[in-house]
């Protein structure tokens, strides 16, 4: 009865041995984790805003900022980064404390890969970590915060009105030859062919009304055109552009009641006034108020596709960032966890070849999931390398393998 208690209390000494050590090499970890958290809180503001960086980027350039919906969610959000900022440079013990505890169970001549195994993985934690920063995040948020069309279109206006402003100045001056052909010159871009092409009455998906947003912006124009033909010609040209103001003051009052296509005649009619003002430059005067209607069918296009506005909490894009940081850091250390597995014999790569096909559906889901948007591209940029760090990983174990059976290691000492 006492003989056979014997090897039973053994094996619960033995067991309670491995809890042991698993117990204070956890604790390690997490005095590591804790000093170098605090230590990164210094830099926490500055690691913050690099973090948002692709974030920031994606937005739209009037909203790229980021809100806090309490007065604690900045503070929490420094914290945050201390913590996985601690966990991001505890790496390197984080893989001496899992080496020291499966080393026990290797060979000698294979406890000496301790070293490589260190450096390696901390190498390939910070490749995954530094992929998904340059190369996944950018691609993601540009998906989720950016509309390919009303981008485009933007891009295409926003230059047009640079060239708008230089026509009316031109116009300003008396330069009527340079003031046509600027204007001439952005209603070519804007009519170009291409993404965000633009031309009166080309107009997609509306959920705001693009006529008011089109009149609007029309008389805004009117009223520059106005304004730089008086400057040009001055006080001798008041009747003429005092008939064409009461023109712009009917559409005007046509805009009010939202009799939009009355405001757009009285627009039009008020430009044949301006026209008629300096006879041999109609012309010229008419490629800038062209180029003023084009512009505000472009705005009113932009705005018609962007009637969403992102409105997002540091909070919150943080965490997205951070988990994905985190999970492509681990994928990447993928082949090294499956080569130390293989050390230890708990799997070999004839096993790994056979549930190869299976281990490639698991990558995709595993992939779906953690891949929050639901385009091609994203979920290729997350499920490649997984692909790839698996392949790695079934490679290294064939690799332990081999060396076994070409070099029988040296017996393991007496614990």
């Amino acid at each position: 009865m006492d003989t056979a208690a014997e090897p039973q209390d053994e094996f619960r000494m033995s067991l309670m041995e491995h809890l042991g050590e698993l117990r204070k090499r956890l604790l390690r970890v997490t005095v590591a984790v804790l000093v170098l958290g605090l230590g990164s809180l210094v830099f926490a503001r500055e690691v913050y805003g690099l973090l948002m960086r692709p974030v920031l980027m994606a937005l739209p350039s009037d909203a790229a900022a980021l809100v806090y919906t309490s007065a604690i969610e900045e503070i929490n959000v420094l914290m945050k980064i201390g913590l996985y900022a601690g966990i991001f440079l505890s790496t390197p013990v984080l893989l001496w404390q899992i080496w020291s505890f499966v080393s026990p169970g290797l060979y000698v001549n294979e406890r000496k890969l301790a070293g490589p195994f260190i450096v390696f993985g901390t190498l390939a934690f910070l490749t995954g970590a530094t992929f998904c920063y340059l190369v996944l995040l950018p691609q993601m948020f540009t998906f989720l915060l950016q509309k390919e069309d009303a981008t485009a279109i933007t891009a295409r206006m926003s230059t047009a009105r640079l060239h708008e402003e230089d026509a009316v100045r031109y116009l300003r001056l008396g330069d009527f030859e340079r003031s046509g052909a600027w204007a001439r010159a952005a209603t070519g871009a804007l009519k170009a062919p291409g993404d965000g092409r633009t031309e009166q009455g080309t107009f997609g998906l509306t959920i705001v009304s693009k006529d008011s947003i089109d009149v609007k912006a029309r008389l805004e124009g009117l009223g520059r055109l106005i304004d730089a033909l008086a400057v040009a010609q001055g006080p001798s040209a008041s009747p003429t552009l005092i008939a064409a103001t009461d023109k712009r003051g009917e559409a005007v009052l046509a805009y009010a009641e939202r009799k939009f296509g009355q405001a757009s005649e009285r627009l039009d009619e008020a430009a044949q006034v301006l026209m008629s003002l300096v006879p041999e430059r109609s012309q010229e005067i008419a490629a800038v108020w062209e180029l003023e209607k084009l512009l505000g069918v472009a705005q009113a296009r932009a705005e018609s596709l962007n009637w969403t506005k992102p409105m997002l909490s540091m909070e919150e894009q943080l965490t997205l960032v951070l988990v994905l940081e985190l999970a492509f850091g681990l994928i990447f250390e993928l082949p090294l966890v499956m080569m130390v597995l293989g050390l230890v014999g708990l799997v070999s790569s004839k096993f790994l070849f056979k549930y190869q096909r299976h281990a490639f559906v698991v990558c995709l889901i595993a992939a779906a999931v953690l891949t929050p948007t639901g385009d091609a591209v994203n979920l290729a940029l997350m499920a490649g390398p997984m692909l790839l760090c698996y392949e790695l990983g079934v490679v290294l174990v064939w690799l332990v393998e081999k060396r076994r059976l070409r070099q029988p290691p040296a017996e393991i000492p007496p614990q």
